[in-house]
């Protein structure tokens, strides 16, 4: 699947937003991915997940046993990578504001993981799933994600293998750009305030 593939399946589940968005990284942009809506759409979801799989090296797909994602926006496309990869899928969730295992999700020693994101922006929420998955026994040997928001810029401490590299600029809040300044941000994602 080419980067424009990938946009127009965003473009056409209405997934990719124009406007003033806060991020969960804490981040300002005018651009807004909502993987939750690109992947409602069940086929699509599939398509998406086996295009992912299909950046890993085969290699390193033969010995991924596990795939582990972040809740609340990797919980889709971590199942369908699953099924993708033939392995079972499992998520990490914070109750008490720390990636755990709940739910009777268990890893055995030594299990190689594939941890997989919808959107990595700063990498942080990967890289605590990551710390959680090996206190959890597993060995997370790779990453993946639908979208890398940084460009290639990321460091997970694993390869990473997304499915498309987006370069939307994001600021601080103190170095908004005037036209975004002048509006007030929306945080459409899964950590919106209720």
């Amino acid at each position: 699947m080419q980067d424009e593939e990938v946009l127009a399946e965003f473009r056409a589940s209405k997934a990719l937003l124009e406007g003033h968005f806060l991020l969960s990284s804490g981040r300002h942009s005018a651009h807004y991915l909502q993987c939750a809506r690109v992947l409602m759409d069940p086929d699509r979801a599939s398509r998406l997940a086996i295009a992912v799989a299909g950046r890993i090296p085969r290699e390193l797909r033969k010995e991924i046993n596990k795939v582990v994602s972040p809740a609340m926006g990797g919980v889709i496309i971590g199942h369908e990578m699953g099924r993708a990869l033939g392995v079972e899928a499992m998520f990490v969730e914070r109750p008490t504001g720390t990636f755990e295992l709940r739910r009777g999700f268990a890893l055995n020693p030594g299990d190689k993981v594939l941890m997989v994101e919808d959107v990595v922006t700063t990498g942080l929420s990967s890289r605590e799933a990551i710390k959680a998955i090996e206190a959890a026994g597993g060995e997370v040997i790779a990453a993946a994600a639908l979208i890398d928001r940084s460009a290639g810029s990321v460091d997970l401490g694993v390869p990473f293998y997304p499915l498309i590299a987006i370069n939307f600029p994001t600021y601080a809040a103190d170095e908004l750009p005037p036209e975004l300044a002048a509006t007030p941000a929306i945080k459409p994602g899964s950590r919106a305030e209720a």
